[in-house]
């Protein structure tokens, strides 16, 4: 029955949102249409819903690891933010008109072929995994020395990597040739990712995304290392007695959450965007945590969820531009499918029983 619980809670999610069609005076049918049908009605669209859940599905993969081990990491988007910062610094530096490694690369020598175009895009994609993981880094190292509370520090972490965002396409890194808006020159084409259609944004980051799926399913169901964290988060007392090395398995899930975070970062700044700006990021790294949970925390599951949240995302747009409704209705809809989630989860598992209020004894 639990496995039901997803679509029990999409069926109750569309319910809830045509409800909220009809209290805002529109057509509920067409609210509908908008945001669960359109968004699929054509190869375009559908390509760009696959855009979309490429993020969220390397975000949600990499989160799956953290909360099966109980480790409990919200900061995936500051992981993302600094993955497509150091990716972006990456591809500003090597593929430049005047890079350090580009102008190396014009001579000979072992800098000519590292710097070598087909190894550029390998480059500023490795930057962006190095960057993620060393920003969940920090998070480990003040967990594992001081004891501090995961929670709260990879969430202000987030908006520190906001504010270094900011700095950079306001300050040193904006385009001078960019009538003063905040963002980076575009990027050489050397360091794109390849569009995966022709006419179409989706690009081969969706490809690494599905590889990524049975990867972790190895990892999680099949492998040495995966038993021990699921161990670590769901029987603590079990993994010391049976020797799993706690701190391990925070810094393990820590690092691959923050490096696939990462990644995800620097296909986005190398393929849609093709530099730096401060929208860099629409929430993935949060909207991931719904996608985590939806999914049931199996790499199957939180493909399907991110294809499903990310057609949410492009409903929203849709619903903006065709209805006049407001962007936040999409934030308000994935918030719903999360509580109606815990709600479905929550009464298939425990048995609710109306009593009558005692009076306290003095």
């Amino acid at each position: 029955m639990s496995i039901a619980s997803p679509l029990i809670a999409l069926l109750l999610t569309a319910l809830l949102a045509a409800v909220l069609f009809v209290a805002l005076g529109k057509d509920p049918w067409r609210g509908l249409s908008v945001f669960f049908i359109e968004p699929l009605s054509g190869w375009r669209p559908a390509s760009e819903v696959l855009l979309k859940a490429t993020p969220l599905a390397l975000c949600a993969l990499g989160l799956s690891l953290c909360y099966r081990s109980n480790i409990w990491n919200v900061g995936a988007e500051g992981q993302f933010l600094l993955g497509a910062i150091a990716a972006g610094g990456m591809a500003l530096w090597i593929g430049g008109p005047h890079g350090a490694l580009g102008s190396l690369a014009a001579g000979d020598g072992v800098f000519a072929t590292l710097a070598g175009r087909p190894l550029q895009l390998p480059l500023v994609l490795l930057a962006g995994v190095a960057g993620g993981a060393a920003w969940a880094a920090i998070t480990a190292l003040l967990r594992d020395r001081c004891n501090a509370n995961e929670i709260l520090v990879s969430l202000m972490l987030v908006y520190v990597a906001q504010q270094l965002l900011g700095y950079l396409v306001f300050g040193p890194w904006k385009d001078p040739a960019g009538f003063n808006f905040p963002q980076t020159s575009t990027f050489a084409a050397s360091t794109w990712l390849p569009p995966l259609m022709a006419g179409t944004r989706l690009h081969w980051g969706f490809v690494l995304a599905l590889l990524a799926v049975p990867l972790f399913w190895f990892v999680l169901f099949r492998s040495w290392r995966g038993f021990q964290l699921d161990v670590s988060g769901q029987a603590p007392a079990a993994a010391r007695y049976a020797g799993f090395s706690a701190r391990r398995a925070l810094w393990t899930a820590l690092l691959v959450s923050g490096g696939m975070a990462g990644l995800a970062g620097a296909m986005e700044v190398a393929g849609p965007l093709r530099q730096l700006t401060p929208h860099v990021s629409t929430g993935y790294g949060f909207t991931a945590i719904i996608v985590v949970f939806v999914g049931r925390l199996h790499p199957v599951g939180i493909l399907l969820a991110a294809i499903l949240l990310s057609m949410m995302l492009i409903g929203g747009e849709y619903a903006q531009s065709r209805l006049g409704l407001p962007g936040a209705l999409t934030g308000v809809f994935q918030g719903s499918m999360l509580f109606m989630l815990l709600a479905c989860d929550t009464l298939i598992h425990s048995r609710v029983r109306w009593q009558r209020a005692r009076p306290v004894s003095s």
